[in-house]
């Protein structure tokens, strides 16, 4: 089983123990990223909330069935996908409301795009700003951090994302530390799945998000690994 992977800088990331039984994620690193205001992939994400539309107009989110990884990942957790939602039901109900996503800049516009087509949560962080080796832990009691546009999130006993100075992300929220802006050039995106989800099908989600990003961002695909399963490396 593949726990860790090596990142660029001579840094890791790794499971700590007590996520690995019930946590499944792809791990991918992208430098050389032309971060602007551009639309290169707003006519693709409105073609996708338009199927989504046709496909699950009037439904309750417990009742869309491609959403139930991101649930289950979160229950096993021992948090409600009702009231914590993970961030890509939270980009779904937005557009089954018939209301456009945020537009912030292109690399959100990709990461957005890429958690629609999966259904799961994806965060995404300049790794630039990232102090140290990352671990995908459970936060502790009393820990949080500065969110985007938000207040703080707790990560306290929920899945988050720790460095060297703290948490600084999670399957609902990123964070303002980490936060892509025009000025980032590395970033790190880290897709999260409970433990039933097939290697494959992240296998495929890594080359999609890679794609995205090298057509729209101009990027260069590095690291690409996914952890939790069984002889994968």
């Amino acid at each position: 089983m593949s726990l860790a992977c090596d990142l660029s800088g001579g840094r890791s990331l790794a499971l700590a123990p007590e996520v690995r039984a019930d946590l499944r994620c792809g791990v991918v690193e992208l430098s050389g990223v032309r971060v602007d205001h551009g639309s290169g992939a707003a006519e693709q994400t409105r073609l996708t909330a338009a199927r989504y539309r046709e496909l699950y107009a009037g439904s309750a989110p417990s009742n869309i069935a491609p959403l139930g990884a991101a649930r289950t990942l979160y229950k096993s957790f021992g948090m409600d996908p009702s009231r914590h939602r993970p961030s890509s039901e939270a980009l779904l109900r937005r557009v089954l409301k018939g209301l456009d996503l945020y537009r912030i800049n292109s690399a959100v516009d990709c990461c957005n795009l890429a958690s629609l087509e999966f259904l799961l949560p994806v965060g995404m962080y300049d790794a630039g700003r990232i102090q140290g080796d990352v671990s995908l832990r459970l936060g502790r009691e009393g820990d949080s951090y500065a969110g985007i546009r938000k207040g703080d999130v707790n990560v306290g006993g929920r899945l988050a994302l720790y460095d060297d100075l703290g948490p600084f992300g999670s399957p609902t929220s990123d964070s303002a530390r980490t936060c892509v802006e025009e000025r980032t050039k590395e970033v790190l995106a880290v897709i999260f799945a409970p433990a039933t989800y097939a290697s494959s099908a992240m296998r495929d989600h890594l080359e999609l998000f890679g794609a995205l990003f090298a057509t729209h961002c101009m990027a260069t695909i590095g690291t690409r690994q996914h952890l939790g399963w069984e002889n994968e490396s």
